[in-house]
């Protein structure tokens, strides 16, 4: 963990995979058998996948096949995961967490499709946000700060006062480059220089203050 015991933000804005769902086991079958029909290295391929929408994995991937068929591929891949829940389970501290965040400013900013992330959610026994961004509703995929930036704008917040917690490379990228401060979750996250680092969720505490801003506590 780093130095920097607390946060204030206005909203915060929640990646899912790897952050409030633990899905990798699920990832890792449906991106691994991807690897093996085009020939791929699985490890390979799973450095590339977390945190990026498929489409936008597969053109890392495969960079001179035309873009149309990573768009139907990806179409292929995200039916796939969403029939694919064995194993999904809530990061540790998830649930507590986001009732906690019951009536606060808070938003899902994921690069997983709405029924995917339906899917997921519902699987790990966690309640979706009512303020959801979605594949569907972005035209980039993280690294972009397209689905960063749109959370905080619908939720009337300025993006520099918005807090977002991610696990991936992609996401905290996305998050920076949106101009937010990054909670890092998970051991994937701490290599890529998040603002704070958390094992899981059990270490996060969020306490509303009287002015309208969070206060986030970790550790």
């Amino acid at each position: 963990m780093t130095a920097t015991p607390s946060l204030t933000a206005r909203a915060l804005l929640l990646d899912m995979d790897g952050t409030l769902v633990n899905s990798d086991a699920a990832v890792e079958r449906v991106w691994r058998r991807w690897a093996g029909r085009h020939g791929l290295d699985g490890e390979e391929v799973m450095k590339v996948v977390h945190g990026r929408q498929g489409y936008a994995s597969m053109a890392l991937l495969l960079p001179d096949r035309p873009m149309e068929q990573n768009h139907a591929d990806n179409a292929r891949m995200l039916a796939a995961e969403t029939a694919d829940t064995d194993g999904v389970v809530a990061i540790p501290g998830a649930e507590a967490f986001l009732a906690s965040l019951a009536g606060l400013p808070h938003a899902l900013v994921t690069s997983a499709d709405a029924a995917l992330a339906g899917a997921r959610m519902a699987a790990a026994g966690l309640a979706l946000p009512d303020v959801r961004v979605t594949a569907e509703s972005v035209g980039a995929s993280k690294p972009d700060p397209e689905g960063f930036l749109k959370g905080a704008a619908e939720l009337g917040v300025a993006p520099a006062d918005c807090v977002a917690f991610e696990d991936s490379a992609a996401g905290i990228a996305a998050a920076r480059a949106a101009g937010m401060r990054v909670v890092g979750v998970g051991p994937r996250a701490g290599v890529h220089r998040p603002d704070v680092t958390v094992p899981d969720l059990t270490r996060v505490r969020v306490t509303p203050a009287e002015d309208g801003t969070l206060r986030l506590d970790v550790g």
